[in-house]
């Protein structure tokens, strides 16, 4: 039997690995720190009585042993300037034991295919800019940094000063 990927949506089953490829993600991107999520938050937020974000799961399957390899979460975006939605994925991981196996390519293939069905305009995420491999796995796909753009952030005791001076 021939080695083989297969992309299914996560199911409730599946939050606890999701949780540890998060973390997973995290520690390679030296944010681990920040990761005050858990397991019964994700369960929540992806399969609550209305979902926000959804997640695809990457699993391989070799040697009659299937294995969770990575995963994609995403939620759908609106632009104002083209009047309609697109995609914009939060995270995508791929466990470094998995990588070379075209599983992060699936994986944004199978998000850029549900644009074209769905009629979205993009699928957007961001990268940091010190992840090199990544960034050059990106270009390969026809990915282009959006340069003139900063995201920016308002979270913790900022978000709550704004949210209490908001209102004067």
């Amino acid at each position: 039997m021939h080695p083989s990927l297969t992309l299914r949506s996560a199911a409730p089953e599946d939050v606890a690995t999701i949780f540890q490829l998060i973390c997973g993600l995290a520690e390679y991107e030296k944010l681990l720190p920040e990761v005050d999520a858990t397991e019964e938050h994700l369960a929540a937020a992806l399969f609550g009585p209305s979902p926000r974000v959804f997640c695809d799961v990457a699993e391989w399957t070799a040697d009659g042993r299937r294995e969770t390899a990575g995963f994609a979460l995403w939620f759908y975006s609106f632009s104002t300037f083209r009047g309609r939605h697109g995609l914009y994925l939060e995270d995508l991981f791929v466990q470094p034991a998995f990588r070379g196996r075209g599983i992060g390519k699936a994986l944004l293939a199978q998000l850029a295919r549900r644009c074209v069905a769905e009629g979205l305009t993009r699928l957007e995420w961001a990268v940091l800019d010190w992840n090199e491999p990544a960034l050059r796995f990106y270009r390969s796909l026809g990915a282009r940094a959006l340069e003139a753009w900063v995201p920016h952030r308002v979270t913790g005791d900022a978000l709550l000063q704004l949210a209490a001076n908001g209102a004067d």
